[in-house]
């Protein structure tokens, strides 16, 4: 943590860190690179499909760049080390389907949420006797073993007979077929199978919400609070619903 300067001369202090703040973020405003690190292994959030990083993640943060005026520097690194190095500025921020949980949140900064993931409830099209969660108890389930979907929809829903494998491939494969009613997975997976895939659909409500965020170091709240501003227009002028349709479409239709 940063220590506050004496109490000696204060105004002066002051007023000279007000002149070094207002240049820094001066020089930000005028199209310094954004440095963001992500692990694009998570589609349809950050991954690499044809030797090009894309995902929503990554279409968002080129959008939120654009909106401020800087260009896009992106460092790839694995998930467990997104933190640490921000923490250690080597990057101005972590975006990467990071959840705000509150032991993070005691040592970065997050944005406004910019999207809810949590478990979802997927069924094979046409499927027209689950309409909601609620609708499950007491069908045949598929969920993936050593997931969370296995003890939550254990404990919410006990009436449900539950099919656990190993992989989420066969997880879906058991719904296409048949064998299964239904499958509860996290809400990424869910719709990066029906984007590439097809054959099944996602229902509207979800068993779980947890939100993600953007992460920014704690001494940097100019720049939490300039993604933050960038985040509402492209909410306001509809491009962030765009990207949001483009990826997250809960079925094929």
């Amino acid at each position: 943590m940063n220590t506050r300067r004496t109490l000696v001369a204060a105004a002066f202090s002051s007023l000279a860190f007000a002149g070094l703040f207002g240049l820094a973020a001066g020089a930000h405003a005028q199209g310094e690179p954004l440095r963001v690190a992500t692990d694009a292994t998570f589609p349809p959030m950050e991954f690499v499909e044809n030797g090009k990083r894309t995902g929503f993640d990554v279409e968002l943060v080129e959008a939120i760049g654009k909106t401020l005026g800087r260009k896009v520097e992106w460092i790839d690194i694995d998930f467990k080390g997104l933190v640490p190095g921000l923490i250690s500025k080597r990057f101005d921020m972590a975006v990467s389907g990071i959840y705000i949980t509150d032991e993070r949140k005691k040592v970065v900064d997050f944005t406004v949420p910019y999207y809810a993931g949590g478990l979802v409830v997927m069924v094979k099209e046409g499927n027209t006797a689950i309409k909601t969660p609620a609708d499950i108890n007491g069908k045949k389930v598929s969920v993936q073993v050593g997931t969370k979907s296995v003890s939550y929809t254990k404990e919410k829903y006990p009436q449900v007979q539950l099919m656990e494998v190993e992989k989420n491939q066969e997880m879906f494969n058991l719904v296409d077929i048949g064998r299964a009613d239904a499958a509860v997975t996290g809400k990424p997976a869910a719709y990066q199978y029906v984007r590439t895939r097809g054959g099944l659909k996602v229902l509207p409500e979800q068993i779980t919400t947890e939100e993600y965020g953007m992460a920014i170091r704690k001494e940097t709240p100019e720049l939490t609070k300039a993604v933050n501003g960038a985040i509402d227009k492209l909410k306001a002028d509809g491009t962030y619903d765009q990207i949001v349709k483009k990826w997250f479409s809960a079925s094929t239709k």
